[in-house]
């Protein structure tokens, strides 16, 4: 899209910097709070006896309505679920609007290297909570990927991307049915070759199979399955042709579940969220208690700043962003208190002199003794 920084979309959102070609972060100047704005591009529609442009107004009022109804039916104000404000058509574009809180994606921590796979688990258990709350409302999220999962400052995981994964599939259904080779070419279009967007099945179990990609990714860096055009990725994972999830360490045989072809076999996302937390109230480190608790609650505290203290590498305390920065952030044995020295720094110049004079007096003495 063009346009920059201070220009007005929908009368209403303020864009505050450079945005990329489909995305923009803005300001909702009636209540102050920051956005993100995510475009779909409408194609035209070729229909037999109506006007172009009617049958293109027509398709987007039907795209904004059903990104709408998704939007009313999903929980309001979750803790781990980034709040979606709406839907507008502007142009050729249909946008969608969720609240964006500083953080930083998961796709942009992973641009610098895989996680530890407890703090792994941590972001997992938070998206598990997420994805129960929704699938509890009869809702599935379908868009669960490295770009829709937003770390907040604090540490936990928010999940994205539910307005504009609806948009993505009422599109692809508009322009290619409802199943068939043509829906498939218009999704691989809009959607691309990324692995948690292929489940062989919809539904909670998707979004569970889903997850179980993700966390392989986190652990690793990279997805269980090839990624290099949508066909190869479709077929690997019809096939079952993946990595094994050895790679994921302890949280291996939770990976190997979820990916299982047959969704019966998978978890629950609550099974999710209680494993996890068996997993990290056996963390090599503490976790902090007061996530802990989150994990383990069904309920969780409802402000998403309750969850403090935790870093981009490590599962300890911390105060502030420094573990997330640098220095100790991956290495779980770095976090233990060093024990202080017995003796203080200062003295031991001083103790030292006195010990040398007390051995030399002590030598004159025996010589004196010795001589008579």
């Amino acid at each position: 899209m063009r346009g920059g920084p201070g220009q007005l979309l929908a009368g209403r959102y303020r864009l505050t910097d450079r945005p990329e070609p489909l995305r923009a972060q803005a300001v909702d100047e009636r209540t102050g709070e920051s956005v993100l704005l995510s475009a779909l591009e409408l194609p035209g529609l070729l229909t037999t006896g109506q006007d172009p442009e009617e049958a293109a107004a027509a398709q987007a009022d039907r795209l904004v309505r059903r990104v709408a109804a998704v939007g009313s039916a999903a929980p309001a104000a979750h803790p781990r679920l980034l709040r979606g404000v709406g839907a507008f058509v502007e142009g050729e574009l249909l946008w969608t609007v969720e609240e964006r809180p500083a953080g930083r994606t998961v796709a942009e921590l992973l641009a610098e290297g895989p996680l530890p796979p407890y703090r792994a688990a941590e972001l997992a258990a938070d998206l598990a909570g997420a994805l129960r709350a929704l699938h509890a409302a009869g809702l599935t999220h379908g868009n669960l990927t490295a770009e829709s999962v937003l770390v907040c400052e604090d540490g936990a995981a928010m999940l994205g991307g539910l307005l504009a994964g609806v948009a993505q599939e009422a599109l692809a259904e508009d322009l290619g049915g409802p199943a068939g080779r043509r829906r498939y070419e218009v999704r691989a279009t809009l959607v691309g070759p990324v692995a948690e967007r292929w489940p062989l099945d919809g539904g909670p179990a998707g979004d569970c199979w889903a997850l179980g990609a993700l966390a392989h990714r986190l652990v690793t860096g990279r997805s269980p399955y090839p990624e290099r055009d949508v066909p190869e990725l479709v077929t690997a994972v019809r096939d079952g042709r993946r990595e094994p999830a050895v790679v994921c360490g302890p949280l291996a045989p939770l990976v190997e579940r979820l990916l299982q072809p047959d969704p019966v076999r998978r978890p629950t996302a609550e099974a999710v969220r209680g494993e996890l937390a068996e997993l990290l109230a056996g963390a090599p480190e503490p976790v902090d208690e007061e996530r802990l608790e989150y994990v383990r609650n069904t309920e969780g505290p409802e402000a998403p700043g309750r969850v403090r203290g935790r870093g981009r590498g490590a599962v300890r305390p911390r105060a502030g962003r420094s573990a997330r920065k640098g220095g100790d952030g991956g290495d779980f044995g770095a976090g233990k208190a060093a024990k202080p020295p017995r003796i203080p720094p200062a003295l031991l110049g001083p103790l030292l002199v006195g010990g040398v004079f007390v051995l030399l007096v002590s030598g004159i003495a025996a010589v004196v003794l010795f001589a008579g």
